[in-house]
């Protein structure tokens, strides 16, 4: 994983966790080239799979006290009702993925983590609004998403997880948006979008506006407003003219391109406290699915900034075992000398895909008697 620029964040803090669900569905569903289904059911659940490998490896890493999610509905939004193009090229869902998001919600449920939802707005507002709502409680935020909108909500208490893979994110804090913006802020998102425009959402820009323009004209203006209050100062010639043809383009681009913070849903802070889920829930689920290699990557507390993972046999009556996450330099060397023993070993890898040609590693597995393992992340 690659992380831009982080701010340290006390173990004894509350840290909120807001995950973009669609974008993350999406993102698991294209992930995972390969139709992965439950035998006794020929159920397809290869989002659901990769949705629940990224999911765990960031409770993982960053161990957020408190974890939301928000999901689109399948409905038209303000945006849509202003400007019908908006998103319009976007394929419809596939119908083997369509069932999946009942099943995330399922997921999400018997991990105890709220869903946020709301007719006629977009995710991004619903986590904009949360963004700000758990900012007047100085409670630290990160959002994981795929979606670059959501840098404008960069903030002293807010950071953005920005995931392409399970094992390519980078993370935003103000800092880094400005390295990746030429020296302009989170404030500055929406309007570089809008005069840029966006072609992942239909949004036209002003024609002949690229990156490195959008950048020049709001580091010398401030604003869009800035750019056309000084108009006639606008260089080169070819941008002022565009500028003066197209502002109702560049009005509406950014009316599309701003991300709501008033939305009417409430944080309860005390309702996404994240440790307190049934663990026998999730097993139940993940079992129902097959998922059984997952069962021992639950998570079950937040001991000492260290994830304990309890481990249990999908198949078989509960038996003495002594199952281990080598998490410690000590626990690897303990490993190599159990290893090394005459007896042999048997070994299992962990992936986020079921296509050796694209799958990542995020684990291995070794056993070398009965009932005793070792896990290592």
């Amino acid at each position: 994983m690659t992380t831009a620029t982080t701010i340290p964040m006390l173990e004894d803090k509350q840290l909120l966790l807001i995950l973009d669900g669609h974008a993350l569905v999406h993102r698991a569903w294209h992930a995972i080239r390969e139709p992965l289904n439950v035998r006794s059911t020929g159920e397809e659940v290869r989002a659901v799979f990769g949705f629940l490998n990224s999911f765990i490896k960031t409770i993982s890493d960053r161990k957020p006290t408190h974890i939301v999610i928000t999901f689109d509905l399948p409905k038209p939004t303000f945006r849509h009702l202003k400007f019908k193009d908006y998103k319009a090229h976007r394929p419809p869902t596939p119908p083997e993925l369509r069932g999946q998001f009942a099943r995330i919600r399922q997921l999400m449920e018997a991990f105890g983590v709220p869903i946020f939802e709301q007719a006629g707005f977009e995710a991004d507002d619903l986590i904009g609004t949360l963004c700000r709502q758990a900012e007047e409680q100085e409670i630290d935020t990160i959002v994981l998403t795929g979606d670059t909108d959501t840098l404008q909500l960069v903030s002293p208490h807010v950071r953005v997880l920005l995931s392409f893979a399970v094992q390519k994110r980078t993370l935003y804090d103000d800092g880094a948006v400005r390295e990746r913006y030429g020296g302009l802020g989170p404030e500055s998102i929406a309007e570089i979008k809008a005069l840029e425009g966006d072609t992942s959402d239909n949004i036209p820009g002003v024609p002949g506006i690229g990156r490195k323009t959008a950048i020049k004209l709001l580091s010398e203006f401030g604003s869009l407003d800035g750019i056309y209050e000084n108009l006639e100062d606008v260089t080169p010639p070819r941008a002022k003219k565009s500028l003066t043809e197209n502002r109702e383009i560049a009005e509406r681009a950014l009316f599309l391109t701003t991300i709501l913070r008033d939305v009417p849903v409430t944080l309860d802070i005390d309702a996404s406290e994240f440790w307190t889920f049934d663990r026998s829930k999730v097993v139940d689920f993940l079992k129902e699915l097959e998922f059984f290699s997952m069962v021992s990557r639950i998570p079950t507390n937040r001991q000492d900034g260290q994830l304990a993972m309890e481990v249990e046999e999908p198949d078989f009556e509960s038996a003495p075992v002594d199952y281990k996450i080598v998490d410690t330099e000590e626990a690897l060397e303990e490993l190599a000398v159990e290893l090394a023993k005459p007896q042999g070993f048997s070994f299992d890898t962990e992936t986020d895909s079921v296509n050796p040609m694209v799958a990542q590693l995020v684990g291995l597995s070794f056993s070398n008697s009965p009932q005793k393992a070792w896990y290592v992340p």
